[in-house]
């Protein structure tokens, strides 16, 4: 592969703010890097990305420059057996032609990873959920975005308990020129018509969780997540989320699919969450009595529950692992 110019390469860096970097090994990346540009034509398009040799860090890296973090989160998943150039298990960064300060883009948003490892029993008992369709569920010790997850839903004859796709539909802007729709995780703006949609009672859904992770960053440094819970025992508790079932491509190898998929609702940031990621934090639902009211109440009411928890309410419980096994 020829190396751009210096004055290419910085034109790229400003106009892809988004960057996975690949370590190459001794001999190459072979058949994998023609795999590599095969996939990032089809899926991001051409004159959408570019490609990057590196020696900046202590081993030799290629590295791909994309216009935004859902392209990134879809190369990573289509080509998990590339070690990434940190050794990190989620390696999507800033160019850095960008500030520190730069807004226009939260490389590491709100909770992209969470665990759900208590038994089905006890979702079931505090969600009142007893149409339970999961099957014999295992704990999930690291939830990424697209993967399944539990969720408890409001069906025809009472709430349901059944696995569904991490990641809402993205709204139309976002998809311009896009051959797939990796989804939205996380909702903040619920005055969006492209949400309102979904916040009635026949859409509204709880997610849930042991412990969730926000990304540290410093300074020189590579993100680190931070695991957050209720209590050094991971609790149980439920995010305030939505879901839809719905036709997209999600992956251009899978082609177009009807997924039933789910994300939920953030809010500002806690004191505990806020040191970490200042932001925002998801909304969390502890009660048997906060569940009814956001899977019955009005939309009006329910919207009332996107608020943080109180100070103090939250533990940070691990840090530096992609999964929280405790």
């Amino acid at each position: 592969m020829s190396r751009r110019s210096t004055p290419q390469k910085k034109i790229d860096e400003r106009a892809f703010p988004v960057r996975v970097r690949f370590a190459v090994p001794e001999r190459g990346l072979g058949a994998r890097m023609d795999d590599l540009h095969r996939w990032l034509a089809a899926e991001v398009g051409s004159g959408e990305y570019a490609v990057h040799s590196s020696s900046a860090l202590a081993m030799d890296a290629t590295g791909v420059y994309l216009r935004d973090v859902a392209g990134a989160q879809a190369l990573l998943q289509a080509f998990p057996d590339l070690m990434l150039a940190d050794c990190l298990d989620r390696g999507i960064y800033t160019s850095p032609a960008h500030s520190a300060a730069w807004s226009g883009l939260d490389i590491f948003s709100v909770c992209n990873l969470y665990s759900m490892t208590k038994g089905q029993d006890a979702i079931r008992e505090i969600a009142k959920a007893w149409d339970d369709r999961t099957g014999n569920m295992p704990p999930l010790s690291g939830i990424f975005p697209d993967y399944a997850a539990p969720v408890v839903w409001n069906g025809e004859a009472g709430r349901v308990l059944s696995m569904m796709r991490w990641g809402m539909p993205s709204p139309a802007f976002a998809l311009k020129n896009k051959k797939t729709d990796p989804g939205v995780t996380n909702v903040r703006n619920t005055k969006s018509p492209h949400w309102r949609r979904w916040l009635g009672v026949q859409h509204r859904c709880v997610v849930p969780f042991t412990s969730f992770s926000e990304y540290e960053k410093q300074p020189g440094q590579s993100p680190t997540p931070v695991w957050f819970a209720l209590g050094d025992d991971r609790p149980l508790a439920f995010f305030a989320g939505i879901w839809t079932s719905w036709t997209s491509v999600r992956k251009l190898k899978e082609g177009e699919t009807t997924n039933d998929l789910f994300g939920f609702l953030t809010t500002d940031a806690n004191r505990e969450v806020g040191a970490i990621h200042p932001k925002a934090m998801p909304v969390i639902l502890q009660t048997a009595e906060e569940i009814d009211r956001w899977l019955t109440a009005p939309t009006e009411d329910a919207l009332e529950m996107q608020r943080p928890l109180p100070d103090d309410s939250l533990q940070l419980v691990a840090k530096g692992n992609r999964e929280d096994v405790a």
